[in-house]
């Protein structure tokens, strides 16, 4: 009997050698650039009055996130999952009590958790999947609008930072814990698997509708959705390590600048949205360590193209400059402004990478797209800021902050705000000030077996 003890301890020994190596991926914290006082106190008072809208566009009763500022606009679950650690922002600033922040976070987490999940039309969600938009009035689905795994991620990544940073041992603070492990559970990302034929085999599917099924497009390619395939990862998808290899098989890389080559997605809202949540300095999947860069780096070479793009200015739009840059998804003028050849595209996914390289360019500058590149290059983005500020002033600016967009050539300004535009610029601003987010997301394990499971490792 001891002989076989000690020979079964031998063998459990050696089969945990043979067992992949699990790395620790730690948040870094701040980002190592010096404010002077002055900037501290300009982002002080952006971070504050774009905390507003969060404080002030929640469901009273549910703690869901409008969509927009406008009167008429439904919930939106990526305005929520970006809104959730803008809440401990508040926190952290001051600006709201903790436990008034961890309430309504927690009824938000309740009203996902309660509402109606099934096949039907009119319900809130599907195999812990949630419709892209949802009614004020009943909480169910708003318009025809998909069953949208992105937007379903950016939910999570937001409730991912709940359960971590909640962590106080009160009734409140545990029931946000447990009700966020639950709806992290329940996400059957198996079923949002594209099949394994044509251009997007294997891929996440971008979405499903009750009326028709799955969305015929997956998710490839650098883009927003990079966080969503380290999200599943660790959530238990059964193939993610090749839907991982399906994503980066359609990777550009791109160089439209010397020393500027970089997985090229021309809008910046695709490098900041995975990076609000995940710190990816320093660690790098197999792709990007052959190219000898992390994904951070990358979107620092993706921000110096865009400020390099509208200096070149090749299409000759008003303001572009070094100091007057954000080419972005955002509302933007219609047809209605179209003069001289010139033409206007109304909302877009407008965006830079380089003169060859560019979605629907028509001089529209979105503030939260310099903004949220704040922790990749302070040193161009605050300069920029600051003369936005000087050119523009009020035009630009209402009582959640900057407003959504403005274009100098046609004379337009958008006097809205927009939940997905808030949330990122609230939080890449802490990321770069404090880590805040990154700090509480990195831990969490389902970040942590996502990286593993798809190679994630140190740079040399």
């Amino acid at each position: 009997m001891k002989i076989n003890k000690i020979l079964l301890l031998m063998t459990l020994g050696l089969a945990a050698c043979n067992q992949p190596k699990q790395l620790v991926f730690e948040s870094n914290g701040r980002v190592d650039y010096p404010l002077t006082a002055q900037e501290e106190t300009l982002l002080d008072t952006i971070q504050k009055k774009t905390f507003l809208f969060f404080l002030n566009e929640h469901h009273p009763e549910w703690g869901i996130i409008k969509d927009r500022a406008s009167s008429w606009a439904p919930s939106s679950i990526a305005a929520t999952g970006f809104g959730i650690p803008s809440f401990a922002v508040g926190v952290e600033r001051n600006w709201i009590a903790r436990d008034q922040a961890a309430q309504i976070t927690l009824n938000m987490l309740n009203f996902y958790k309660n509402s109606e999940q099934s096949a039907d039309t009119a319900t809130t969600g599907y195999k812990g999947f949630y419709y892209h938009f949802h009614r004020l009035s009943s909480g169910t689905r708003e318009w025809d609008c998909e069953l949208s795994t992105v937007d379903t991620g950016l939910l999570m990544m937001g409730i991912i930072f709940a359960r971590n940073y909640y962590n106080s041992d009160n009734e409140v603070e545990k029931q946000i814990r447990e009700t966020a492990t639950f709806l992290l559970n329940r996400v059957d990302w198996d079923f949002m698997e594209m099949p394994d034929e044509g251009e997007f085999a294997r891929t996440i599917s971008m979405g499903w509708y009750p009326e028709t099924g799955q969305h015929n497009m997956g998710w490839k390619g650098y883009n927003e959705a990079l966080f969503l395939y380290i999200l599943a990862a660790g959530s238990g998808m059964n193939n993610a390590e090749k839907s991982y290899d399906a994503w980066i098989n359609f990777y550009r890389w791109y160089t439209p600048y010397e020393g500027l080559s970089h997985a090229a997605f021309p809008p910046l809202f695709g490098h900041q949205f995975s990076q609000a949540f995940i710190d990816f300095r320093g660690i790098a999947d197999p792709y990007m360590k052959e190219k000898g860069i992390d994904y951070f780096e990358n979107s620092r070479r993706a921000t110096y193209a865009q400020q390099r793009y509208a200096i070149d200015n090749p299409h000759g739009w008003v303001g572009y400059s070094s100091l007057c840059w954000g080419i972005t998804a955002s509302d933007g003028p219609t047809d209605a402004y179209n003069f001289d050849n010139k033409q206007f595209m109304g909302y877009a996914g407008r965006g830079a990478s380089g003169p060859d390289y560019n979605y629907f360019d028509d001089g529209t500058i979105a503030p939260y797209a310099s903004l949220s590149s704040l922790p990749f290059a302070p040193e161009i983005v605050l300069p920029t800021i600051k003369s936005i500020i000087e050119i523009n002033g009020d035009k630009i600016w209402g009582k959640y902050g900057f407003y959504d967009a403005f274009n100098q050539t046609a004379n337009w300004v958008n006097d809205d705000f927009v939940g997905i535009a808030q949330g990122p610029m609230l939080i890449m601003i802490e990321n770069f000030r404090t880590g805040l987010v990154w700090d509480y997301v990195m831990k969490d394990p389902i970040i942590q077996k996502g990286l593993n499971r798809l190679g994630y490792e140190y740079l040399e």
